[in-house]
């Protein structure tokens, strides 16, 4: 599928079905995809295209990048409005004003959510991901169920998650592709104006990144 918004909101929920939906389950369905890039890996290798070197920097430096870094770029979003306007409107300078390498990574689109809508990230074919902000995607992003089910009806998966929105936010489902990744902002949570950038950017998960988790006044 191309990286195009499924702009339009689904408001199934549970008693629409027959039968209630299992809660997305952390499992990893890609057994297959490790093998392949195991074999791949230890081909490059022994041809030499590789060496085992380059390999262990490679893994050492994805083993780097992790949600904390998206975590920063969110938290100088809320607290910097020039900063919040670069980042949506041309994220990889604004993301490597802040000393994160993203120069050789595919597109990044960033989004906002907010009062009345909220954006939701997937990728319906494989698990395309912004790992060079995020690290490593969680087992379930990668699962058929959730891929399949979050497109049909995005409020009741993120009911599943803990994420009850008001019927008149509007959802949008978004779609990752090879050459397309996304980042959200999440909304900040009210209560935390005083609050400087490392202590917001502390507040910031992973899953509020995709879109599957809002962030709730920490006061509460």
């Amino acid at each position: 599928m191309s990286g195009k918004h499924h702009d339009h909101d689904h408001d199934h929920d549970h008693h629409d079905h027959e039968h209630p939906h299992a809660a997305i389950e952390d499992h990893d369905t890609f057994t297959e995809y490790h093998l392949l890039e195991q074999a791949l890996r230890e081909l490059l290798i022994e041809t030499g295209v590789l060496s085992a070197a380059d390999v262990q920097r490679q893994i050492e430096n994805q083993e780097s990048r992790t949600p904390a870094m998206g975590s920063r770029v969110i938290a100088k979003a809320w607290t910097d409005p020039g900063f919040r306007e670069q980042l949506l409107s041309d994220p990889k300078p604004a993301i490597t004003a802040l000393g994160i390498d993203v120069s050789n990574t595919p597109e990044l689109r960033v989004l906002e959510n907010g009062e009345g809508v909220h954006h939701v990230v997937v990728c319906t074919l494989c698990s395309c991901y912004p790992r060079m902000i995020l690290g490593i995607p969680p087992a379930w992003y990668k699962s058929r169920e959730y891929r399949a089910r979050v497109v049909r009806e995005p409020r009741a998966v993120l009911e599943e998650f803990g994420v009850a929105l008001p019927a008149s936010t509007e959802i949008r489902v978004v779609d990752s592709t090879a050459d397309l990744r996304y980042l959200v902002i999440p909304e900040r949570p009210a209560g935390t104006e005083a609050m400087d950038e490392a202590s917001l950017a502390a507040l910031v998960s992973r899953d509020s990144m995709i879109g599957t988790a809002v962030l709730s006044n920490p006061a509460s």
